[in-house]
């Protein structure tokens, strides 16, 4: 009877001692403390104004004249590019050599001035069609690209529909590497709730996240 008594009793400390660790276990370090909440996300200095009315019309003004040159084609057609880079309306010239030949295998590089910002092109050019000599194949790389605020907005707002963008003092439009994390970033507030902030690049169609 004793020795039954004994086990019974054995039983209940190991069962109040294995509850007491459980009980101090419940603290984020099992010394009883609280767990400390999670730190909330920072917010990023600069909001971006929501894009007002429909999706920008991106085509450059005005377009070649029917009886314009190789070049002058071709210049129109990178100027059409950067502006999809940016995914912003600006004003947009472009100069190519004048005496560009159509002739497939040649290259050469273009310069499209975005506002005041310069984006050099590297042009290969490929066959003709054969109904005109001003319609080409064409390869075009550009060396650089350009990143816009209003580009930014337009894709955050139209991809995420967050109640506000923040970023950390993207310029109006600036020159950075092409296809590479920039040490601009960006995130979205939904809620009052601030996402993470995630360095944007740009690609020769617009800008993207991470």
């Amino acid at each position: 009877m004793n020795t039954g008594r004994a086990a019974v009793v054995g039983m209940v400390s190991l069962m109040a001692l294995a509850t007491g660790c459980g009980s101090a276990g419940s603290g984020s370090d099992g010394t009883g403390a609280k767990a400390a909440p999670p730190t909330a996300l920072a917010l990023l200095p600069q909001k971006l104004d929501k894009p007002a009315g429909p999706y920008p019309d991106l085509t450059p003004s005005p377009s070649p004249a029917h009886d314009a040159t190789f070049s002058e084609n071709l210049e129109f057609e990178l100027r059409r590019r950067t502006l999809a880079m940016t995914l912003a309306p600006g004003e947009t010239s472009a100069q190519c050599p004048k005496d560009l030949d159509s002739k497939a295998g040649t290259t050469v590089a273009c310069t499209v001035t975005y506002d005041s910002l310069d984006l050099v092109w590297d042009v290969a050019l490929g066959d003709k069609a054969a109904w005109s000599d001003n319609y080409v194949t064409y390869q075009a790389q550009p060396r650089q690209g350009i990143l816009t605020r209003d580009g930014l907005a337009l894709y955050f707002y139209g991809n995420f529909s967050p109640d506000e963008v923040r970023c950390n003092n993207v310029p109006t439009a600036v020159l950075v590497p092409l296809n590479q994390l920039t040490d601009y970033a960006c995130q979205t507030v939904s809620g009052g709730r601030p996402g993470t902030a995630d360095k944007v690049r740009i690609t020769d169609s617009g800008p993207l996240a991470g």
